[in-house]
């Protein structure tokens, strides 16, 4: 199959450095009160001005990683320090539980039962301490990593709705991004208790979440592992199983384990193939494993970061096997991305469409889209892309 990764390369990259990151320089800066804007409309004009903790988390650790694996530029790193600055004085309550949200000023508005306030926490200070050495957000990252690790059995803790004794069920969300947050935070961990981490995290996924006698990935299962037939149980998000298996790949990497890449390859198309809408293109947000209707009224929507997610895993799929069923999603995806999701007048993208691919919400962040899937997407490409260009050149 005849791609011009070169050309792929350069066109991700420009889209990242000369459309979407300035984007968020200019737009997304709060110079007064510290931390960042995320509720942008389609010019970048600010609408709410209250701050997500995660969202704020997701922007440090953004610009901290451009800052190390891109470029050195000292305004990112600037920028990341004072999103931390604003996150270590008013993010928590003191004791490194993270809020959810805060006003302009940085006061509490939602207390911290998000489990996701944490775990961006801990990539955050992770990879600024990468970017500054400075041990203090080293020990932030160590110690918020701790109580993430303390709450996986009850996430949200005394915050939970279910009542006493309700049905028991786990979720597929903490494992998935516990198999990335475990990678981010490498040298922060003793090589026994990351080991044992990535295993854990390895064998939820794979083994508990993935289900073989349906061949995907399930987002509830009960506390023993078994399929349950509630909303939640029936409930498939095919994005998140399609992006946790680029972790998995990044991991299988990591270990050297060719055999998980190819299941995560196996199990990535699997899903793209199952969520993909034959009749109007895009990936379904959410579905019913039994096909019965569902609770999310949203399921029929197609979200950017379903579809940047299905960029990444294949390129990456691609590149570690070979296999040209990845090669040939990707083209159909890319295609479906930069036509839907992009937009022509406006730097950054579109995060919400309708099952027809009609833009349904204009705004370039909001409470849940932020500096995160958009650049990180860009960057993971074209950097994938970069390297499958030099491997077709060294080719005969």
């Amino acid at each position: 199959m005849e791609v011009d990764f070169k050309a792929l390369a350069a066109q991700y990259k420009s889209e990242l450095l000369d459309r979407v990151m300035p984007f968020w320089m200019e737009k997304s800066i709060d110079a007064e009160y510290g931390g960042f804007f995320t509720c942008l409309e389609r010019d970048g004009t600010v609408f709410d001005t209250d701050k997500f903790i995660w969202l704020q988390g997701r922007q440090v650790w953004m610009l901290a990683t451009l800052y190390n694996k891109v470029a050195p530029r000292q305004d990112w790193l600037d920028a990341a320090i004072a999103g931390a600055d604003f996150l270590m004085k008013y993010g928590h309550d003191g004791h490194f539980n993270w809020y959810f949200s805060l006003d302009r000023a940085g006061h509490p508005l939602v207390e911290p039962y998000n489990i996701f306030s944490y775990t961006f926490a801990v990539i955050a200070f992770g990879q600024l301490y990468l970017a500054t050495g400075n041990p203090v957000y080293a020990e932030v990252a160590k110690k918020t990593f701790d109580i993430v690790l303390s709450k996986k059995d009850n996430p949200k803790g005394k915050w939970s709705k279910a009542a006493p004794g309700a049905r028991a069920t786990k979720s597929f969300d903490l494992p998935m991004i516990l198999c990335n947050v475990s990678l981010e935070i490498e040298s922060l961990l003793q090589p026994d208790f990351l080991k044992e981490t990535i295993e854990n995290c390895i064998h939820e996924v794979m083994d508990v979440f993935y289900r073989p006698e349906l061949d995907m990935i399930v987002e509830h299962v009960g506390k023993d592992g078994s399929l349950v037939d509630s909303f939640e149980g029936r409930l498939q998000n095919p994005g998140h199983a399609i992006e946790a298996m680029w972790f998995i790949m990044d991991l299988g990497r990591r270990l050297e384990r060719k055999d998980l890449i190819e299941k995560a390859v196996h199990i990535a198309l699997r899903e793209i193939e199952y969520g993909w809408d034959e009749q109007y293109g895009g990936i379904f947000y959410f579905l019913d494993r039994l096909g019965h209707p569902q609770q999310q009224l949203e399921w029929d929507q197609k979200l950017w970061w379903v579809h940047i997610e299905t960029l990444i895993t294949t390129l990456k799929g691609y590149e570690l096997t070979g296999n040209e069923d990845c090669l040939r999603w990707f083209k159909r995806v890319h295609e479906y991305v930069w036509s839907h999701f992009v937009d022509p007048e406006y730097p950054e993208w579109f995060g919400y469409l309708n099952r027809r691919g009609e833009v349904l919400l204009s705004l370039k962040g909001g409470k849940w889209k932020g500096c995160f899937h958009v650049p990180r997407g860009l960057m993971q490409c074209y950097q994938t892309l970069e390297n499958l260009a030099k491997k077709s050149e060294r080719l005969p």
